[in-house]
């Protein structure tokens, strides 16, 4: 569960938005939908605990340590950082206590599941931007937290990427965890996710997917 009371956010002095009460239940799918500049991302990082709302509070029923993963978008992240593919995935068994011929065959298993086998030993730099984003969330497959927060989890994504990544969306979400995923594909929101949260600087709007987007026509993303 992700409750959100009196929630405020953006740059010192200037919130993107009215307060905010918003509640997600335990096991949901939601999508974070809106204009550019509307405060999708750094909604994301509010929950997450990365930045400090303005106003208000999030409460979360989930442990602060190992209870949920963060998908940052990958302008974030430091391409030249020293490692290969295969220690970016390994990083999703940080606080694990399995046995290391188990994470082995975890490890070559979510390799698999995400078609990334052969490439284990290639450096960040050395990855396409769709190789990337496919081992960052196979990172996250490895975490098996019961949160998970994505910001643009398509982008980048070549078709198979793309079938993928919603086939371990509704595999999650079919475990039971929590999926937020900010999303600016609204044919794919339309077709994958049950509701959306629209964030605009008049207020937002919990609703069903396809029953947002139909009353907001205009609702386009870039």
């Amino acid at each position: 569960m992700i409750r959100c009371q009196g929630l405020r956010w953006g740059a010192p002095g200037q919130p993107l938005t009215p307060p905010v009460d918003v509640e997600l239940p335990t096991g949901s799918l939601t999508a974070v939908i809106g204009a550019n500049g509307s405060g999708k991302s750094s909604l994301l990082k509010v929950i997450a605990g990365l930045q400090k709302p303005l106003a208000g509070k999030v409460v979360l029923d989930v442990s602060p340590r190992g209870g949920l993963s963060f998908l940052p978008q990958q302008q974030h992240l430091d391409r030249q950082f020293p490692i290969s593919l295969q220690a970016l995935v390994s990083a999703g068994f940080w606080g694990s206590k399995q046995a290391p011929d188990v994470r082995r065959q975890r490890l070559d298993s979510v390799l698999n599941d995400w078609c990334l086998n052969g490439l284990e030993q290639r450096p960040l730099m050395a990855l396409s931007g769709g190789e990337l984003q496919r081992a960052l969330l196979a990172r996250l497959s490895l975490a098996e937290t019961p949160l998970l927060l994505l910001d643009e989890p398509h982008a980048a994504l070549d078709d198979l990427g793309q079938a993928l990544l919603w086939k371990h969306i509704h595999t999650w979400h079919n475990e039971g965890r929590t999926l937020v995923v900010v999303c600016h594909d609204l044919a794919a929101v339309r077709q994958h996710m049950p509701q959306a949260l629209l964030i605009k600087n008049t207020g937002c709007a919990l609703a069903p997917s396809r029953e947002l987007i139909l009353q907001q026509p205009h609702t386009q993303v870039a």
